[in-house]
């Protein structure tokens, strides 16, 4: 049995037996909620005790893959633009979107008390004002950014110090990128050493919120999910429209030309284990050959669409549960962090992935990130959309950079 399943055993057992003390008997299930839960914070601390080490070094990391792919010619540099600005789409549509869908179902009082009595950090940060966190973007200083979990200055940070790096002498730049790599793997280790305890954190936080809330949080999950996959599938048709458009394609004739791919990405449910197919649905689409050989193993390295919008979806349920309202600014700084965190995060495990990326977007918009650890558990659900989307929106940003590149040379060195 996979960790994955194992997790999620945990979450249906804790649902159940939640469930269950709610409705036999409210005040026992409340005694044995405040006796189990210390279980759920216990391993919540453990996982968040990785996020800022991990988080800093990923960023160095992959601002210096970013840079290094950049360098190796202009279709490269074309793609990772596409990228990033197909990102920045992504979690803006999410972040539009996702709280005023969120806002037409109807709130539980009783799961908004189960969660902020249950789940660690039940309150959410004042919402800072326009001009407090312009200012505060750049930390004055960097460790005590690092020390208050303040991740969205700790980003920059992380940013300025990976750009910097490429102007180093050449060897000590690899003992720098050698030393970030480092800590990043031995953080992986260590969160992979506490997901191995994943099903007694997830049965203790869901068990304590569905004693206090009953059948509340089942309801919730549901929406959470519905909503992550309406999303994905909605980024992946405009994300096709935005491809076909500049040369007028024909928008059928894409779908069906990326239709090979997208299979495989549904079956397999790995970008990776697509790559094959996506090379091959690129020629017969008529792209040039020295492009998509070069742009699509990028974006199986570099991009994956699905990610920041997975995060926003997050958080914004998060805010919706316990009925926080989230400014403009909260999104924008939730939105411009994961797009940075997500281009350093693609080769991460799933569940690595989901926790290294989705605290530090809470934590930048004000968030509680107590419910995280209960989430983690279901996000593994709507992996076939996810895997589909980020496939389709590598053909499309390989669709823009034929494009655009051809009046080039076809060495896409040059």
């Amino acid at each position: 049995m996979t960790n994955t399943t194992r997790t999620l055993a945990g979450l249906g057992i804790g649902i159940i037996a939640g469930v269950t003390m709610a409705w036999l008997d409210g005040p026992l299930g409340e005694t044995l909620a405040n006796l189990i839960q210390p279980l759920g914070r216990l391993w919540l601390n453990a996982l968040q005790m990785t996020v800022v080490p991990l988080v800093l070094a990923l960023v160095v990391v992959g601002v210096n893959a970013t840079h290094d792919a950049a360098t190796s010619g202009r279709v490269a540099r074309r793609a990772i633009i596409s990228f990033v600005l197909l990102l920045a789409f992504g979690a803006a549509t999410a972040a539009l979107l996702a709280p005023p869908l969120l806002s037409l179902l109807p709130r539980d009082p009783a799961l908004t008390d189960a969660l902020a009595a249950t789940l660690q950090g039940g309150t959410a940060s004042p919402a800072p004002n326009w001009s407090d966190w312009f200012v505060n973007i750049i930390p004055p200083n960097a460790l005590a950014a690092a020390a208050a979990s303040a991740m969205l200055p700790l980003v920059v940070f992380a940013l300025f110090l990976g750009f910097a790096l490429p102007r180093l002498e050449a060897s000590r730049r690899q003992l720098m990128l050698a030393f970030f790599q480092s800590v990043a793997d031995a953080m992986i280790v260590i969160v992979r050493w506490v997901l191995l305890l994943a099903p007694i954190g997830v049965f203790a936080l869901i068990f304590a919120v569905c004693a206090r809330s009953g059948l509340a949080m089942l309801g919730a999950l549901g929406a959470y999910i519905a909503l992550e996959i309406l999303l994905y599938t909605l980024v992946g048709v405009l994300v096709m429209l935005i491809a076909v458009l500049p040369r007028r394609e024909s928008l059928l004739h894409f779908a069906r030309g990326i239709a090979p791919a997208q299979a495989v990405a549904a079956s397999t449910q790995s970008s990776l284990a697509s790559l094959p197919a996506m090379l091959e649905c690129a020629d017969r689409l008529g792209y040039r050959k020295p492009v998509s050989a070069l742009v699509l193993p990028m974006a199986v390295t570099l991009f994956r669409i699905t990610s920041p919008i997975q995060y926003i979806v997050s958080a914004s349920f998060i805010a919706w549960a316990l009925m926080i309202d989230v400014s403009i600014v909260q999104l924008a700084a939730g939105a411009a962090l994961a797009v940075v965190v997500s281009m350093g995060s693609v080769g991460l495990p799933g569940q690595v992935s989901f926790l290294a990326t989705n605290f530090p977007v809470t934590q930048a918009m004000g968030l509680p990130i107590g419910p995280l650890g209960v989430m983690l558990a279901v996000d593994t659900l709507p992996d076939v959309f996810a895997t589909a989307g980020n496939v389709t929106a590598d053909l499309a940003a390989t669709r823009l950079v034929d494009a655009r590149s051809s009046d080039a040379s076809p060495d896409p060195g040059r």
